[in-house]
């Protein structure tokens, strides 16, 4: 057996830790899961998608076996390990059943990731909110909005009992830069309802001494991106350019997972408690980067570069 305990506290800053990343499937939720474990956590990764069933997102090669595979190669030098956990959060008794698990089996959870979704497929863009077909609508709401509440709502008793506890609301777009509408009407909300989240955890948890965040990647290069919206791969990411010149300024999901990462180690944390992170904002905190080297900082570029310009210039912002 790999003996962990020599392991220095830089190497594996996040032994010992048990984490749940609720909707690892893929994209930002995949790319946590395989950070968290990669810094020493022990992971448990949940989702629709497995080898045997597909959830209504598709996508059937993206599946938590998959993420925990990932996670557990990447884990595996600091002590990291991950399990994969089928469930649907919107079903409050299989999570929790999935919440007594994990205190059956680690007897306490130190980091709660909902970065549950799904909800695209159900959101018609371009229309009006009376125009908006009512049940996508709602349903969109129930997959981004209500299951983060039948989580937490499950899991917070086990975080709790022990002070130093993290929830991280992961959704789209910052606090600032979600003052404007991010139309249509139930995308908007289902992006905004995280942020009120981490406020009202922030304030309920502080007596117990831990802490809520909202947490957003920038223009995330997910797996559905590339090869649905651009038709492009992560190795030619750049010919998407030639589509829209702003998707210059895009990340990896590797970045919001390494940034959580460091988020997660930090003794300070609490200093953010009910407050709105972005990966960019993280990585100047803590000198994270991405694969490429990069530290690309999404929401200052939007909120500061003319969109409709035709051309990109990225420089100072990665």
């Amino acid at each position: 057996m790999d003996d962990t305990s020599t392991r220095t506290p830089d190497a594996a800053p996040l032994h010992g830790k048990i984490a749940l990343v609720a909707g690892a499937t893929r994209g930002a939720g995949r790319a946590m899961a395989v950070e968290l474990c990669r810094a020493g956590a022990t992971v448990y990764a949940t989702g629709r998608t497995t080898r045997e069933r597909i959830s209504e997102v598709g996508r059937a090669d993206e599946t938590i076996e998959g993420t925990a595979e990932l996670a557990a190669e990447a884990g595996a030098a600091a002590g990291g390990r991950a399990v994969a956990v089928p469930t649907d959060h919107l079903e409050p008794a299989q999570v929790r059943a999935l919440v007594e698990r994990i205190d059956r089996e680690q007897s306490r959870l130190d980091i709660l990731v909902n970065d549950i979704w799904g909800g695209d497929g159900h959101i018609q863009w371009g229309r009006k909110m009376w125009e908006h077909d009512l049940d996508k609508g709602l349903r969109a709401l129930r997959l981004g909005v209500e299951s983060h509440i039948v989580t937490s709502s499950c899991a917070l008793p086990l975080l709790i009992r022990n002070r130093g506890g993290l929830v991280v609301e992961v959704t789209d777009g910052t606090e600032e830069y979600n003052r404007r509408y991010r139309e249509p009407f139930y995308y908007d909300l289902a992006k905004a309802a995280p942020l009120r989240m981490a406020r009202g955890l922030g304030e309920e948890l502080k007596e117990y001494g831990c802490t809520a965040v909202a947490l957003t990647p920038g223009w995330l290069r997910s797996e559905a991106m590339l090869d649905t919206a651009f038709k492009v791969t992560e190795e030619n990411w750049r010919d998407g350019c030639a589509q829209n010149p702003h998707f210059a300024i895009s990340e990896t999901p590797t970045y919001i997972g390494r940034t959580l990462a460091a988020l997660a180690a930090d003794p300070d944390v609490a200093r953010f408690n009910g407050t709105s992170l972005s990966s960019g904002g993280l990585a100047r905190e803590y000198g994270v980067t991405d694969i490429d080297g990069s530290a690309p900082d999404a929401w200052r570029y939007l909120t500061e570069v003319d969109q409709s310009a035709p051309e990109a210039d990225v420089t100072g912002y990665r």
